[in-house]
């Protein structure tokens, strides 16, 4: 059992959980290892854990310290995966400490949250089976790509619980509120010609180029009327473009990557995809591969927000346009907020890092809003 956050810390960074989908920059992927480690780790704490496959070798946890006796019950839920580590400037593993700060893959996103909250319940271990709120240990798989884990969760199990504190670089603000997303890829299919005579052909380059400006506008302009007071107007991002084979021949297919940030008044309206492709009825162009998540907001003045608040009463309640596990559990009626300590500018960088001061800090917050649960309420 370690003896300290940052210790237990390290010991989460030195299993590789890198998901394997985009590039992972090494063989050690997937969240079987981490995931044992941690069953492990909580049955010595006294709970019963459950590991359940979601995809071949890529399992969820569930740990329960107390039954499912119809009591209140949450769930803390960071997710177990990184994203890839090609390109760090340091050793990806190593949970070197330099100056202050605990270094490495998912320092920040998001085992530095997660350390935190396995550092709540260890200091709680001894009351957490009679507590009056029974407090749920979940982490999910496949987050950094299609969150299959937490969509899968949300629709077992979503209905035994009253509040979910997902875990992310938050620097313990609240967060309430964020946008959805759609990735979505757009297709201009041409006829290919000798580039010497560039008339008898039909440039896809020419006319996905023209079509994603007037989208642009034309996002712009419908993008306006779901404005949400925190969290701004929906965004369009053109991410990557690619087309053609060579400089002499016209080209006849191209397409663009494209990424929306939904607010929840576009997703109440019917969502980023009706939008796009009300956008494009008069352009030639295709949509392929629509994948949208729903954007997620928690009224500030829930029970489970103002139990965070007690705990901590710099704890803000804050909106961001980044996207979560929580915006799953939320759609399926679990309200959820995301909490954790660290910087999500850290997130994905190529020296991700954690300050232990900020790691301290955390785990002395869950620790302190476990201990509220035992003997009350939210």
């Amino acid at each position: 059992m370690p003896t300290t956050v940052t210790e237990l810390l390290q010991q989460l960074v030195r299993i590789p959980s890198v998901n394997p989908d985009n590039a992972p920059g090494t063989e050690a992927t997937g969240e079987t290892a981490i995931a044992e480690f941690l069953a492990g780790h909580l049955a010595g704490l006294g709970a019963s854990v459950t590991l359940e496959a979601i995809r071949p070798g890529r399992p969820n946890l569930i740990a329960r310290f107390a039954p499912l006796d119809g009591r209140p019950r949450i769930l803390l839920g960071p997710h177990l995966d990184t994203v890839g580590v090609a390109g760090m400037t340091i050793p990806p593993f190593d949970a070197a400490i330099r100056d202050g700060r605990l270094h490495g893959r998912g320092t920040s996103d998001t085992k530095g949250p997660m350390a935190a909250m396995l550092w709540g319940l260890q200091q709680n271990r001894h009351a957490l089976a009679d507590a009056a709120v029974a407090v749920d240990f979940v982490a999910f798989m496949g987050e950094e790509s299609g969150q299959w884990g937490s969509k899968d969760f949300a629709a077992k199990y979503g209905r035994d619980y009253q509040f979910a504190v997902v875990g992310e670089p938050t620097s313990l603000d609240i967060v309430h509120t964020t946008k959805g997303s759609l990735w979505a890829t757009l297709i201009a299919r041409g006829r290919a010609v000798h580039s010497s005579m560039p008339e008898r052909g039909d440039n896809a380059i020419l006319k996905l180029a023209r079509a994603l400006d007037q989208l642009d506008a034309r996002f712009k302009q419908g993008a306006s009327s779901y404005a949400h007071p925190v969290l701004g107007l929906p965004t369009l991002n053109v991410g990557t473009i690619v087309g053609g084979s060579r400089p002499n021949i016209v080209p006849d297919y191209a397409a663009a990557e494209l990424d929306i940030r939904i607010t929840p008044a576009l997703d109440a309206a019917g969502g980023a995809l009706a939008l796009l492709r009300e956008i494009l009825s008069d352009l030639p162009l295709e949509i392929l591969n629509p994948h949208e998540n729903p954007p997620m907001e928690t009224p500030i003045d829930h029970p489970g927000i103002l139990w965070l608040q007690r705990t901590r009463a710099a704890a803000r309640a804050v909106g961001a346009p980044w996207f979560s596990d929580a915006a799953h559990l939320a759609a399926a009626g679990l309200p959820s907020i995301c909490l954790g300590p660290g910087s999500i500018e850290q997130a994905h960088t190529a020296d991700e890092f954690i300050s232990i001061t900020d790691l301290d800090e955390g785990a002395d917050f869950f620790t302190r809003a476990i201990a509220s649960l035992v003997s009350g309420g939210l």
